[in-house]
């Protein structure tokens, strides 16, 4: 049931905000906070960012021209407040749902979204470039970006403030500073603020102040709280954010629109030939008892009943495979005291929260750098140890050049836990692994594996443990295993060695990675009409089972290979090695499925993998098109 709001009704761009007394954008404050929880509680997503940066949001569009004047906002996990005011409030239920609003800021959705963000720590380095345009083609618009004090801490952000502190370019970073990203800042950046608070230096001139303010009558002591924030300002102002050529300002209350809009308003008038900082203070969650109360403040959540807080989580009698690479990595750790876990800012994504818990001196949370985190790993490789770097298949990307450089030319034996690898769902294209077996199987002295459940995961694990030359890495989906028998940690697979499900003739299919369920699906329909096929499962990316794919070839005159990745993955590389041997003649037909060369929007993981033509329909018919069939499989609602 739609809500009446008293002045959110009114408002359907920024330009209605400007026509507001401030009392009343007050009120509208506390109305676009109950739409955001109204919203998150029937879609699910990013939640308490949002809730934390409403009047924030409020106050950018209500100083600030856009769109003519450039608002970025970074990662985008806060952006769902500056969705519902930019003229997509009546849409904002669809946000995360398919042919909806994405969950995060995007051009083609809106001319208030100037730059796409779903990776941290991109508004500074993107603000820049928009803004020395600017100046290159003499326009005077402003250009804002927002960035949080977890994504500040990220080496990227840095280099994007080293160059804009001597561009000579006017842009206005506004700092929103919560103590909280996806898990709590980790590193000396993150917690910069807060030591150089509580310093001697900044201890003594409090107290200076104080007792010159004792000094003189009562109805001074009300100022107390202003020289302190001055204070604050000066001492911070003039280390970190002034030696980069920011004018800093700051901190300040981001939930008081009062003290937000003035300062913005100065910042915005201010004729200065240089980056502006401006350090806010807010409350991941604020306004949401649950929110703010809550661990992570309800940073990503799943639809939820907004009385009690509790999330609607999916019912599941199977383990995710998250879980059981944690859990498998901690047995085996429980044995082997050289097994230590690396991640990049997100322990409980990636299950080395799990692993920390048990093993805290051999977890390293290195926060939002992934570069470091594989040159970190390929450090402790070369003394010996048994580094897992337990990163997200869209996150390893930042890191590719020390993947290649750091670890593959030297051989090192870091192994890389690859989560979320293939399509993710209401995430869409910004958090799919779509490219890492392809970016990972053309490195040399690679080997790159991928379960076809979360038993054989559990295998892969287990052999990785002895792969002590070679750089490994293990890719697995987002969800849900399959309920399969569980095996021990003693169990392994051969290097290089796939294995056969179903023996059939004529006709191979050769699944690497999560598909061998659909495969098995569509067998099953294709034996309906007299199509027995061999059912293969690669494990391998490389080194490929080239003795399999050579009797495969023998033996067979059609090969479908099966893979949840880009072109130029496991397919590319049998086709060459069949190239290579002479063994793609006329006599044998083959076929690659891999994900469309397009970026697939957010949708249910079942419409993205019927979209992709990777689900057991379009596999079927593959094969029955490969066989010149005029058998048209139905076409399932």
């Amino acid at each position: 049931m739609k809500k009446n709001y008293q002045y959110l009704d009114k408002v359907n761009f920024p330009s209605d905000i400007k026509n507001l007394k401030r009392s009343e954008l007050k009120i509208l404050a506390k109305e676009v906070r109950q739409e955001l929880i109204d919203t998150v509680s029937v879609t699910g997503g990013h939640l308490g960012a949002g809730l934390g940066v409403v009047e924030l949001t409020i106050a950018l569009h209500y100083v600030f021209d856009t769109p003519n004047d450039k608002l970025i906002w970074d990662v985008g996990h806060q952006s769902y407040p500056h969705k519902i005011l930019t003229g997509r409030k009546d849409k904002i239920k669809t946000l995360r749902q398919g042919n909806g609003l994405s969950g995060f800021t995007k051009r083609s959705e809106s001319e208030y979204d100037p730059f796409g963000a779903a990776h941290s720590s991109t508004s500074i380095s993107s603000a820049l470039g928009i803004a020395v345009a600017n100046k290159l083609s003499k326009k005077s618009d402003q250009v804002v970006a927002v960035i949080g004090d977890g994504a500040i801490s990220a080496g990227m952000a840095y280099e994007a403030m080293n160059n804009a502190g001597v561009s000579k370019t006017k842009l206005i970073v506004v700092l929103n500073d919560n103590d909280m990203s996806i898990a709590k800042p980790v590193g000396a950046m993150s917690t910069y603020l807060a030591k150089l608070l509580s310093t001697k230096l900044y201890f003594s001139l409090r107290e200076t102040i104080k007792l010159i303010i004792s000094a003189f009558s009562k109805r001074f002591s009300d100022k107390a709280g202003k020289a302190e924030d001055f204070l604050r300002s000066a001492v911070t102002g003039g280390t970190l954010f002034n030696s980069l050529g920011f004018y800093y300002v700051g901190p300040i209350d981001g939930h008081d629109i009062d003290d937000l809009i003035p300062v913005l308003q100065n910042a915005k008038n201010l004729n200065h030939d240089g980056p502006i900082m401006i350090h806010i203070k807010t409350k991941k969650g604020k306004g949401y008892e649950f929110a703010e109360k809550s661990s992570d403040k309800f940073h990503g959540v799943a639809k939820f009943d907004i009385k009690t807080g509790i999330q609607q989580k999916s019912k599941s009698n199977t383990p995710s495979y998250t879980k059981v690479f944690a859990n498998t990595l901690i047995k085996h750790a429980e044995k082997d005291s050289k097994i230590v876990g690396i991640t990049a800012a997100m322990p409980s994504g990636t299950g080395m929260d799990l692993f920390g818990k048990k093993f805290p001196s051999r977890m390293f949370d290195v926060g939002i750098a992934e570069q470091h985190a594989v040159t970190f790993a390929a450090g402790l490789a070369t003394e010996g140890y048994k580094p897992y770097a337990a990163i997200y298949s869209t996150f390893l990307q930042r890191a590719y050049d020390q993947v290649v450089h750091d670890v593959a030319i030297q051989s090192l034996p870091v192994r890389f836990a690859i989560d979320r690898a293939g399509l993710v769902g209401a995430d869409g294209p910004t958090h799919a692994g779509s490219f890492d077996v392809t970016y990972l199987s053309t490195l040399p002295n690679f080997i790159v594996m991928a379960p076809s459940d979360e038993g054989e995961l559990i295998k892969m694990i287990n052999t990785s443990i002895d792969i002590n030359n070679n750089p490994s890495a293990i890719r697995y989906p987002r969800g849900n295993g399959f309920g399969v028998e569980i095996p021990s940690i003693d169990e392994k697979i051969k290097i290089g060695k796939g294995r056969v499900i179903f023996e059939g003739k004529n006709i191979a299919i050769l699944n690497f990675g999560a598909r061998l369920q659909e495969c098995i699906l569509a067998k099953e329909n294709l034996n309906k009409k007299g199509i027995n096929p061999t059912i293969i499962d690669a494990r391998f990316a490389k080194p490929l089972d080239e003795n399999l794919i050579w009797q495969i070839a023998a033996d067979h005159q059609y090969l479908i290979t099966i893979e949840e990745g880009s072109i130029g993955g496991f397919g590319s590389h049998v086709t060459n090695f069949l190239t290579e041997k002479n063994l793609l003649d006329s006599n044998l037909k083959i076929r690659t499925m891999t994900l469309p060369d397009q970026f697939l929007d957010h949708d249910t993981p079942v419409q993205m993998y019927k979209q992709a033509g990777l689900d057991s329909n379009s596999i079927e018919q593959k094969v029955l098109d490969l066989l010149n069939s005029k058998i048209i499989v139905q076409k399932q609602n």
